[in-house]
C-alpha cells in the first residue's frame, strides 16, 4: 500500500512557502504522494442560506493543476487530484492541463475526478448542475482519447472535437483516472470506466456494500474489478494508535493507496502538520518502506 499525505490547504492554503516546506519534507519522511482538492469559487453562506456545504467563501483552495506545475519542481511525489470537479470544466482543457502536469512529473501523476456538490461553483464556471453526471462519462472517454491519439474527432451528446489533438502529447498515455465516490451510481461509474476509486467511508459494511458495486460493474463492463485501485484516507484524530489500527484496516481490505489528513484537528502551522506526519511516518517506518 502506497502512503502519501492529504495537504492540509484549507489550513495553510495562502502560505506558498509553506507549501513548498511541507512537500519536501514529507517526501523526506518517506511519503509516496500527496493529493489536493479542488475548489474554484467558494460561496457567500449570508446570501445562500442556509448554507450546509462543507466549505465556503472564506475556505482557501489552491488550484491544483497550477500547484502541481510548481510541486512537479521542486518534489519526485506522485501529485493527486482527490477530486478534480470534472463536469464544471472544459473537457479539452483538462485534458491539456493534465498532458502538461505528467510530462512535468514524469508520468507522476493520477487525475482523481468527480461531479462535485457545490451548484453555485457550476454557476459561476457556466456549466449546467443538473446533468453533471451523465456528462462526466462523456468527458471521461474523451480525455482519454485526446491523450492517446495524435488526431481526434469525437461527437458525443454533450462534447464535440474535430480533428484536433494535443501537443506535446501525456507520458501516461492514457493518464490514470479515478472516481471520487459515495453513492451507488459513482461507485457504478467507478467500476465501469475507473482505473480506481476513492472511497469516503471507513472499513466496514458500507465499505463492503460500495466495492460489491464497484466490482459488479465492472465485470459487467468486461473489466477485472482487481485492477481497480481503492485509495483511502487515514484521518488523525490525536491518537497516533488509532491512527497506524486504521491504516492497518484499510491495508487488510485492499486498499492501494492511502492518504493520511491532518486537516480538521486544531492544527494552524505547517509545522504542526508536519510534526504530527513526523510522528506517523517514524511508528509507520515510512523511509524503511521499498520505493
Amino acid at each position: 500500500m502506497h502512503i502519501g499525505v492529504v495537504l492540509p490547504q484549507t489550513e495553510i492554503g495562502a502560505d506558498t512557502a509553506g507549501i513548498r516546506r511541507y512537500a519536501q519534507r514529507v517526501e523526506e519522511l518517506g511519503y509516496r504522494h500527496v493529493m489536493v482538492y479542488d475548489h474554484v469559487v467558494g460561496a457567500d453562506p449570508e446570501v445562500h442560506a442556509p448554507w450546509t456545504g462543507a466549505y465556503d467563501v472564506h475556505t482557501t483552495f489552491r488550484e491544483p493543476m497550477v500547484l502541481f506545475g510548481y510541486l512537479a519542481a521542486l518534489t519526485e511525489l506522485e501529485l493527486v487530484t482527490g477530486i478534480l470537479v470534472l463536469p464544471q470544466r472544459q473537457t479539452a482543457l483538462v485534458a491539456k492541463q493534465a498532458a502538461e502536469v505528467d510530462l512535468l512529473t514524469g508520468g507522476r501523476f493520477r487525475l482523481g475526478v468527480g461531479v462535485g456538490w457545490n451548484a453555485v461553483e457550476y454557476e459561476a464556471l457556466g456549466k449546467e448542475f443538473h446533468n453533471r453526471g451523465r456528462r462526466s462519462d462523456e468527458q471521461v472517454t474523451l480525455l482519454r482519447r485526446l491523450w492517446t491519439e495524435r488526431i481526434v474527432t469525437f461527437a458525443g451528446e454533450h462534447e464535440r472535437v474535430t480533428a484536433a489533438g494535443l501537443a506535446p502529447m501525456p507520458i501516461q498515455r492514457p493518464i490514470p483516472i479515478w472516481f471520487g465516490a459515495h453513492s451507488a451510481p459513482a461507485y457504478r461509474r467507478a467500476g465501469r470506466l475507473g482505473d480506481g476509486w476513492f472511497p469516503e467511508m471507513a472499513p466496514g459494511p458500507a465499505l463492503d456494500e460500495a466495492i460489491a458495486i464497484i466490482e459488479k460493474s465492472a465485470r459487467d463492463a468486461g473489466r477485472d474489478p482487481a485492477e481497480i485501485g481503492m485509495h483511502a484516507r487515514g484521518r488523525w484524530k490525536g491518537d497516533l494508535d488509532g491512527l497506524v489500527a486504521e491504516v492497518e484496516a484499510w491495508r487488510d481490505r485492499g486498499a492501494t493507496h492511502l492518504a493520511v489528513d491532518t486537516m480538521k484537528q486544531g492544527l494552524t502551522t505547517v509545522d504542526e502538520h508536519l510534526d504530527v506526519l513526523e510522528r506517523v511516518a517514524r511508528e509507520l517506518r515510512l523511509a524503511d518502506a521499498p520505493s
